[in-house]
């Protein structure tokens, strides 16, 4: 598996699991499906509700500790430093672990400046090896950074053909931060796996839509962590290491970019509401 190497020299899987959107009754089964076919690297969040899964699944697998590169997020009900503080421990027990690899705050809302402190004191503690953020665009990216000691390892930003994120990369590398990818595959949208340029590209390779766009991302040196519940698909998505794309491939794929996001902004309004909502409206 190829690594990238953080700004504080932890080394990192550039390709790992995501298990948003997998339920809590399902998560131990696909995290252990994961396991089993290689992954090493797997990320979480507490808004997902299935982090006790995951713990199980790791305690279950076999595999040391300190082989899998663990991933999870604060969420916007636990912001302040009080409340991230007793939240990272919280999570520390559902993932049955002494440690998180890598913590990120999920959404640049609430008081995010209390909760990176919480971060910042959990990684000089030894409880975290890594920190970082999730979601947070370049001017609130600059502003965080100008104002704490520790420069974020990881912004994980929706990253996909379609949204490149190649600027807010570029102002990423200024400091020292690793671009993180949330929905390479934009989640189906925009007709991707049926896209044209990826399909005749994977034809020369005899390589899917999906593993064409891993490809591209990782030769970009984008960290990222696609997801699926289906064991054959886990395999397909780490099949992406036997062969490289060409400069005209990667042109070729470069220009479907169009920066424009396949979801949402959030600088939206309605979005900040739903999100500031979130946890009531999932716990009510």
């Amino acid at each position: 598996m190829k690594t990238i190497i953080l700004n504080n020299g932890v080394e990192m899987p550039i390709l790992g699991f995501g298990v948003y959107q997998v339920t809590p009754e399902e998560t131990e089964q696909v995290v252990s499906n994961a396991l089993e076919v290689g992954y090493r690297s797997l990320d979480t969040a507490q808004a997902y509700y299935n982090e006790e899964g995951v713990g199980k699944a790791i305690t279950k697998s076999g595999i040391s500790r300190k082989d899998i590169f663990l991933t999870t997020k604060v969420w916007v009900s636990n912001a302040g430093y009080e409340k991230a503080k007793a939240s990272i421990d919280e999570s520390l027990k559902k993932l049955q672990t002494s440690y998180i690899d890598l913590l990120l705050i999920h959404q640049p809302f609430g008081d995010y400046y209390g909760t990176y402190r919480a971060m910042e004191d959990a990684y000089k503690e030894g409880k975290v090896r890594a920190i970082g953020v999730s979601n947070f665009y370049p001017d609130r990216y600059i502003d965080l950074v100008e104002h704490n000691n520790i420069v974020p390892a990881i912004n994980q930003l929706e990253t996909n053909i379609f949204n490149g994120q190649i600027e807010s990369e570029k102002i990423m590398q200024e400091y020292g931060t690793q671009l993180e990818s949330w929905a390479p595959f934009a989640e189906g949208k925009n007709n991707f796996f049926n896209n044209e340029i990826l399909t005749a590209i994977g034809e020369k390779y005899h390589k899917s839509v999906a593993q064409v766009t891993l490809r591209y991302f990782i030769q970009r040196q984008v960290v990222l962590i696609p997801k699926t519940v289906n064991k054959e698909r886990m395999i397909e998505n780490l099949s992406v290491f036997d062969f490289e794309l060409s400069n005209e491939d990667m042109k070729q794929i470069a220009a479907l970019n169009k920066e424009e996001t396949a979801f949402f902004s959030h600088r939206d309004p309605e979005l900040v509401k739903f999100i500031l909502n979130y946890d009531k409206n999932n716990r009510s």
